[in-house]
């Protein structure tokens, strides 16, 4: 587990102004099993993150353990920055006007309904921007 999904859980914790004692205790959990969790040494059920993101406030918690925490959260959502609210409106701002310049391509690909083999290189240039927009787009939403 990388770095940064080791602290995740002591992220929201701390921005929540809980002691690991006070979150253990609201998350009927041990200090020892809440301390696992921040150190990385495990990774807390689904059902205990849904209350850590009830009890510390912190949607972002669920989708950020989902991200990092199972393979196909890896594999299939972008990652997201939530630590500067103005900083992804702009970056949100920056990633539509991305979108909006290959608009026009996107449209000549898919009004057929299908993705010519020729088509393909460009297609997933399309799929990049969309992908880099969404991942901005919940940045604005999740940020603190």
């Amino acid at each position: 587990m990388n770095e940064r999904c080791r602290n995740i859980y002591q992220l929201a914790r701390n921005v929540a102004g809980l002691t690991q004692l006070e979150a253990a205790e609201r998350l009927n959990v041990s200090v020892r099993a809440l301390g696992n969790y921040e150190l990385g040494n495990t990774v807390p059920h689904g059902d205990i993150v849904a209350a850590m993101t009830k009890i510390y406030g912190a949607k972002w918690l669920g989708y950020e353990h989902l991200r990092q925490s199972t393979e196909l959260g890896k594999q299939i959502l972008p990652a997201i920055d939530i630590t500067d609210i103005a900083k992804s409106v702009l970056v949100l701002q920056k990633e539509s006007g991305d979108v909006e310049e290959v608009k026009s391509c996107m449209i000549k690909i898919a009004c057929d309904g299908k993705i010519d083999k020729h088509e393909e290189r460009r297609w997933d240039e399309v799929t990049k921007e969309v992908f880099e927009m969404a991942g901005a787009a919940l940045s604005v939403v999740f940020s603190r």
